[in-house]
């Protein structure tokens, strides 16, 4: 089964349990500055699982886009990729677990096919510090699934996860565990959690692969064992209860579920095999790359170069999809980190960059049936790939000979050398920790970490993560947020209906945006810009929503970027005055002022320059 086919079944199943479909968001998180990337299906759903209302009701269906930098050096092992999608199902405050458990089983079983003898769950084992009960619900529900199928399911007690090296199987089918495997909540543990945070129980689905047990990771195998004998290939989180003093939970009084599928996962086990490059669309991939190197998967070195370099040119053709341009700041940066390494590993399979050229279309054809908007930018994406790669190689080789020469000299590579080859020859310290693993070589790491902080220092790089997140609604941060609105309406204005919103990061102390623009904008452009938003907030102007079918909504000129990640019924944030003057009119769903009049302070630009080609970045503070 092909993942469009899996994809599509999954959808089906649940639109047919009285689901509504929503769109994927982007890979840019919307009013989410703590996090680069989409890294989860449930992260765009966090304020719906938190009590807002969502415009398409209490039952929902998707598959999110999702992208884990953290990820990017496990790549190359059968199971690690950057990009993946998430299918997900949610329950606001409508279904919980009499009808999430069965239908999962009902999914997996008997519409993909999935041999039950080979599934295994896991529930919380409860927690007597916060009075947090046993998941017997959930264990007994499973128990009546799996006995339905003739299967007996023992249920086992196993604890933490280090337990389940000790106990092993024991002939379970259903085990128990503790609070840091089975619970969760946005902060981890019950005991980590700020007083007024919802959590809840999980279960956890694992597909047993019959792997033989590797007893370097401990003595004997469990669910929850990395050998890779089981892979996890879905959970259901139970949203049930809130914290309401340092040692009490309570009952949430409208609880949730959330639903998360690996969707390459779930493809993986219908194959049978613990490889996920066996999935047929990056099979296909990888018999691409064998066609033109000459090479085969089955050659151990090939193999880890082949699929490195299918998951990240899987991985930056969705991060182009979604407006992110080859930098060396943030997003932009991991996405420049992902091709680098792409075009090292195409130099070990004889390749050039070019190879690229065989991939994308590919990979856009797979995918564009459901994402869609692949149709419009796949030739600019292109072109920005072959151009990173060109840039990429006319120093790759350069670099190679110095760490060749400074490895042979000194025997190893010390943090000042790997800032070298990473600030002169563009090589990342993921791509030098591989160099020097196959030479043998020691690679001072830490060391190297500490000179990147002080050349940051250095060069003022806004080198730390931001302040803020989608818990930050605080007054000056709901400011800025419509300030940006304004100052983008200002900007369309001055510049032309080319610029749209390519990234924002918004703090109490700053607003930094980023927007299609070629060229250097003028400073009597700029003067203008902060003149329209000072305005604006002059006027007292009020801050209305309008709920609107999103097509009425782009009929009507509406300003938004990424429309596909929206739902059908949009809000559209408008700044109008009482004499009718409307300043800005987008698509939004964070945080707004009631009235400019609340806007404390004058708007001010402090710096404008380049973010990425194409793209140019402003930061503006209310003083």
């Amino acid at each position: 089964m092909s993942l469009s086919e899996l994809r599509q079944k999954y959808i089906e199943f649940f639109v047919k349990h009285g689901h509504t479909q929503i769109p994927s968001s982007s890979l840019v998180p919307e009013n989410d500055p703590t996090t680069l990337l989409t890294g989860s299906g449930m992260q765009p759903l966090l304020p719906y699982l938190l009590g807002k209302d969502h415009p398409e009701g209490s039952r929902l269906v998707d598959s999110q886009k999702c992208f884990r930098a953290e990820d990017i050096e496990e790549v190359g092992d059968n199971r690690h990729t950057t990009f993946f999608e998430m299918l997900g199902n949610w329950s606001l405050g409508d279904y919980f677990k009499d009808d999430q458990i069965p239908w999962v089983a009902e999914f997996l079983i008997d519409t993909l096919g999935l041999d039950p003898n080979k599934l295994y769950v896991t529930c919380f084992a409860g927690n007597e510090q916060f009075s947090l009960p046993k998941d017997e619900q959930s264990a007994k529900l499973w128990q009546d699934i799996f006995e339905k199928k003739g299967i007996a399911a023992e249920i086992v007690e196993i604890g933490s996860e280090a337990d389940g090296y000790q106990k092993g199987m024991q002939n379970g089918r259903i085990f128990y565990y503790d609070s840091a495997k089975n619970w969760w909540s946005r902060s981890g543990k019950p005991e980590n959690m700020p007083v007024g945070e919802p959590g809840g129980q999980s279960n956890e689905y694992f597909y047993d692969f019959g792997t033989e047990h590797d007893t370097s990771f401990g003595p004997h195998c469990h669910p929850n064992c990395d050998c890779g004998r089981f892979v996890e290939i879905g959970n259901s989180v139970f949203m049930q209860y809130i914290k309401s003093s340092e040692s009490e939970f309570t009952e949430l009084p409208k609880k949730n579920v959330d639903f998360g599928g690996g969707l390459e996962r779930m493809a993986m086990a219908l194959t049978g095999s613990n490889d996920v490059f066996e999935v047929k669309e990056l099979k296909r991939l990888i018999e691409i790359l064998e066609r033109h190197s000459g090479k085969s998967y089955q050659d151990k070195d090939a193999k880890r170069s082949m699929r490195i370099v299918v998951d990240h040119a899987r991985g930056a053709a969705f991060m182009l999809l979604d407006g992110i341009r080859p930098s060396n700041k943030d997003r932009g940066y991991v996405l420049r980190r992902i091709l680098r390494r792409a075009y090292y590993h195409l130099s070990k399979l004889g390749l050039d960059h070019e190879a690229f050229v065989y991939l994308y279309p590919v990979i856009v054809e797979m995918y564009k049936d459901h994402y869609t908007e692949f149709e419009n930018v796949s030739k600019e994406s292109i072109v920005e790939i072959l151009a990173e790669g060109q840039k990429f190689e006319q120093t790759l080789n350069r670099g190679l000979n110095e760490f060749a020469r400074i490895t042979t000299a000194e025997g190893k590579v010390s943090g000042k050398a790997a800032l070298m080859l990473f600030t002169t020859y563009g090589l990342p310290i993921d791509m030098l920790k591989e160099l020097a693993e196959e030479k043998g070589l020691e690679l001072d790491e830490k060391g190297f970490e500490e000179e990147f902080k002080g050349h940051q220092e250095a060069s003022k790089a806004d080198g730390k993560k931001f302040k803020g997140g989608l818990a930050d609604t605080s007054a000056k941060t709901t400011a800025l947020h419509t300030t940006t609105h304004l100052m983008l309406a200002a900007l369309r204005k001055y510049l032309g209906d080319h610029v749209h919103q390519a990234g924002s990061n918004i703090t109490e102390e700053r607003t930094r945006f980023d927007f299609t623009h070629p060229e250097k904008v003028s400073d009597e452009v700029l003067r203008k810009v902060e003149d329209y938003v000072n305005e604006a907030i002059s006027k007292k102007a009020k801050v209305s929503v309008i709920q609107m079918p999103k097509e009425e909504a782009k009929a009507q000129g509406v300003e938004g970027s990424f429309w596909e990640k929206y739902p059908d019924t949009v809000d559209v944030y408008q700044v109008s005055d009482e004499d009718g003057n409307v300043y800005s009119k987008e698509l939004c769903g964070g945080p707004h002022v009631e009235n400019t009049g609340n806007i404390a302070g004058t708007f001010k630009i402090v710096k404008e320059e380049s973010s990425s080609s194409g793209v140019r970045r402003i930061k503006a503070v209310l003083e």
